[in-house]
């Protein structure tokens, strides 16, 4: 059988970390075993791993081209493998494929993490007396674990991941074969060709998603996670909420899509709609140099490495979904249930996580090999280094100890963009009169006066607040026009308004109407064509007639939109929001 990515893929390390992997230039039983136990036994629950026959190693990566192996061995070796793996104790045989790469033959063992661990082999399988050990990945060696590790390991008999459980009030009819295809055919696999002829039971079988005999075959939880048409039916609660709160927390407006199917579709949709509406771009230009920067309000990279987190390493096992809340100055990411008790808040709190288990070993393998989630502990530090790069603060996270009954990952917006570029967004940014403002931001506005090249936390410190609490002020004074940033983090603050000079600051605001996204969009659309309907409309923006009815009801009573005649009549657009 094909192993479930290209082999091109495997050999890069793109999609299966070192520690995951293992290369030999030639068959050589006595370390294979020792290996495919360690494997089997998945001492840290990050999955299968692969052993390739035929390769050279430098450093733990792939040398190219491959040495090879004699495909006319293949069954002999195949034969011997099988015994050996009778030696195993339980038995546990892992699965063969010859694979094709630099013109030449490599033979792949694929070693999916075994049900009933742990796992014993000998030390030596040639040996005529036999001494049987455990056997443990530790980093990209396959080693006898001390007396504790051998103690945990042993207590890991009754964990296997939920993911990686069987649901027997399922049946392998609820997989989608179509659904199953197109993962083999966006990672390259060879099974995609071989899967044609195949019926769904031995489908779901190669590909490692169900278990027992024939006539009681059941399906394992992550087929119905990410390959089932109906996920919801068996996991009430597993969708993505994406809450968009247009003037904070509180507020009276707010908009909330909900995003279901198989988890892997949930994730690209809405990291599809934050690149869409979400994620703002502007070119900053400097008066003494020629070269200008780029900077997002958040950038999509780091998004998409929040997201993915979430959506890898949440509780299946509960009904509460994964929420997202766009705030007016940052996006907050929720999964509930918390993270695995061996994080603490401190360890977010200094840089230093590294997660001692993962809790979905068979999900983190798919989104892997889909390139939706970085390899082993590389996704906060690919938050910090792309908010970094883009000028942003850090990422805060939030573990909820002692309760740890849910996590948060808070992306703050970055200073220089104002409130209306995040998401929400403002048609109209006149102020008529006069302007309200609190006594703090009275006294941020002051500090910039006295000095324009004040930093956020230069303010924090005077004002005894943290910068975070600045932030949302800055971001507060530019949607009321007050100030504007010129330049990056070495420009400078402009005041707009001066109340100082024979103006009082109080609490008229006229001409701000604020939209959500996609009020924006069907306005957009009315602007294009202006009897275009709203069975068009929902055509065009993929969301129900009943929403696109709420978005125009709610621009007719806020004085934007007006309909002119019946069933035959037109829409008409107040001039001054007219292709905004």
């Amino acid at each position: 059988m094909s192993i479930l990515v290209s082999i091109e893929n495997l050999l890069s390390g793109n999609f299966v970390e070192g520690m995951r992997m293992e290369f030999k230039e030639g068959w050589n039983p006595v370390s294979v075993m020792r290996s495919v136990c360690a494997f089997a036994n998945d001492f840290e629950n990050e999955g299968s791993g692969y052993i390739v026959i035929g390769v050279a190693e430098k450093n733990g990566k792939a040398l190219r081209p491959v040495i090879g192996f004699d495909p006319k061995k293949f069954d002999k070796t195949q034969k011997e493998l099988v015994g050996y793996c009778n030696l195993i104790s339980p038995s546990y045989v892992p699965r063969l494929s010859l694979e094709e790469i630099d013109g030449k033959h490599v033979l792949t063992i694929w070693v999916p993490a075994g049900s009933n661990r742990p796992y014993k082999v000998p030390d030596n399988v040639l040996a005529k007396h036999k001494t049987y050990n455990y056997r443990i990945r530790q980093f990209s060696s396959s080693v006898i674990p001390n007396a504790e590790r051998e103690t945990e390991l042993i207590q890991l008999t009754a964990k296997t991941p939920f993911d990686d459980r069987v649901n027997t009030h399922a049946s392998v009819n609820e997989l989608g074969f179509g659904l199953m295809r197109e993962h083999l055919a966006k990672t390259g696999s060879k099974l995609f060709q071989e899967s044609a002829i195949m019926n769904k039971e031995e489908l779901a079988d190669k590909m490692n998603l169900c278990q027992g005999a024939k006539e009681h075959l059941f399906p394992k939880n992550v087929g119905l996670l990410m390959f089932s048409e109906n996920t919801n039916k068996f996991f009430r609660g597993v969708q993505i909420d994406v809450v968009e709160f247009l003037e904070g927390l509180g507020a009276k407006e707010f908009e909330e899509n909900t995003y279901v199917g198989t988890i892997q579709k949930q994730l690209t949709d809405v990291l599809s709609y934050f690149k869409t509406h979400i994620v703002k771009s502007k070119v900053i230009k400097y008066a003494d140099r020629a070269e200008s920067d780029t900077i997002s309000n958040y950038p999509y990279e780091a998004i998409e490495e929040a997201l993915s987190n979430a959506v890898y390493h949440r509780n299946y096992e509960l009904q509460d979904p994964i929420e997202v809340r766009v705030l007016p100055t940052s996006i907050e990411i929720i999964s509930y249930n918390g993270i695995d008790p061996s994080l603490k808040q401190s360890d977010f709190d200094k840089g230093a996580i590294r997660n001692r288990r993962y809790r979905n070993r068979r999900i983190g393998e798919f989104l892997k090999e889909l390139n939706l989630t970085e390899g082993r502990g590389t996704g906060i530090p690919t938050m910090k280094r792309v908010l970094s790069k883009n000028g942003s603060e850090a990422p805060k996270f939030d573990t909820n100890e002692p309760e740890r009954s849910f996590f948060v990952t808070e992306l703050l917006i970055h200073p220089d963009f104002p409130i209306d570029e995040n998401g929400g967004g403002q048609i109209a940014n006149q102020i008529g009169g006069q302007i309200e403002l609190s006594d703090r931001q009275k006294e941020v506005l002051e500090i910039l006066k006295a000095d324009n090249k004040t930093s956020r936390k230069a303010i924090s410190e005077q004002l005894n607040i943290s910068e975070s609490v600045v932030l949302k002020i800055l971001g507060t004074l530019k949607e009321k026009n007050l100030i504007e940033r010129n330049g990056g983090t070495r420009g400078y603050w402009k005041i707009i308004i001066d109340d100082s000079i024979g103006g009082q600051i109080t609490n008229q605001i006229d001409g701000q109407i604020k939209l959500s996204n996609r009020q924006k969009e069907v306005l957009k659309l009315i602007d294009a064509n202006n009897k275009i309907s709203r069975a068009d409309i929902s055509v065009v923006t993929h969301i129900s007639e009943s929403a696109i009815q709420k978005h125009l009801k709610a621009l007719k009573e806020k004085g934007i939109l007006k309909r002119v005649g019946g069933t035959r009549g037109f829409w008409k657009i107040k001039k001054q929001y007219k292709n905004g």
